[in-house]
């Protein structure tokens, strides 16, 4: 009888690997359940660092970054000038584009890798806007690319080109400054850059272009941007100066190289 509920129990006993294998079921279901906890904890994290930011981290992030040329109350110094009046726009313009912060005086500040993230540039502008008003961001619309392409490019041939070149690819200025290749820019930035004035830019304000010559201007410009080159290869879309240079130096070259070839053939 003993042996007989000896073996009974012996037969319901599991076996090691079963349990071996719950284990590690175990660990695996526990595990993804944390994993998974964790990521949505870090995410709800994220995104309430990336909406909390406000005027006032603008702020913090000026001081530490701009007041060094700016000044504390942006009043300018020896190093830079007053922000006083140069609004939201610019200081996105200058910062998204990392003109700003300069890595050095120089007669330019050239576009770099951007140093902060866009909540932050954002923050920043918000902070410039409730201290030195001046121009905030513009209406969805004037940014659409949806106007009229042809008066627009007839109004950047007459304000724009001499410096940015017909094609938009930029050009030399005097001591060393330059009018940057407008290709890439986008929209915003386009509108910013009439608005504000950056480096050697004029501003054309209200008087100079209306909101909707500067929405045409823009849209011939992304216009321009997304169209294939007619002519197909550009040759950096410089003009004549580059076209014929590239036409004497290939197409000249390659008569004299035909014309000695032929002469050694007859030779």
């Amino acid at each position: 009888m003993a042996r007989e509920k000896k073996k009974r129990r012996s037969n319901g006993r599991r076996s090691p690997l079963a349990a071996a294998a719950l284990i590690g079921i175990g660990l695996l279901i526990s595990g993804g359940v944390y994993a998974g906890a964790s990521a949505a904890v870090a995410a709800t994290s994220e995104t309430s660092a990336h909406t909390a930011l406000t005027a006032d981290d603008g702020k913090k992030l000026f001081q530490a970054n701009c007041a060094t040329c700016h000044g504390l109350d942006l009043e300018g110094t020896d190093n830079g000038p007053s922000l006083y009046g140069v609004g939201a726009l610019a200081v996105e313009f200058q910062v998204s584009t990392g003109r700003m912060p300069m890595q050095r005086q120089d007669v330019q500040a050239p576009q770099k890798p951007v140093q902060f993230t866009e909540d932050q540039i954002v923050a920043m502008a918000e902070y410039v806007q409730s201290v030195a008003p001046g121009p905030d961001f513009p209406d969805e619309h004037l940014l659409d690319g949806e106007g009229d392409v042809s008066r627009g490019a007839e109004l950047f041939r007459i304000n724009c080109a001499m410096c940015h070149n017909v094609a938009a690819a930029g050009g030399a200025l005097t001591e060393g400054k330059y009018a940057p290749d407008i290709m890439d820019t986008s929209a915003l930035h386009m509108y910013a850059a009439m608005v504000t004035g950056p480096q050697n830019m004029p501003v054309f304000n209200d008087m100079n272009l209306t909101p909707e010559d500067k929405r045409d201007i823009i849209s011939a410009l992304l216009y321009q941007q997304e169209a294939p080159a007619p002519g197909g290869f550009t040759i950096g879309s410089l003009g004549p100066v580059s076209e014929g240079l590239f036409v004497w130096i290939f197409g000249i070259g390659a008569l004299i190289a035909i014309t000695v070839w032929i002469t050694a053939k007859s030779n």
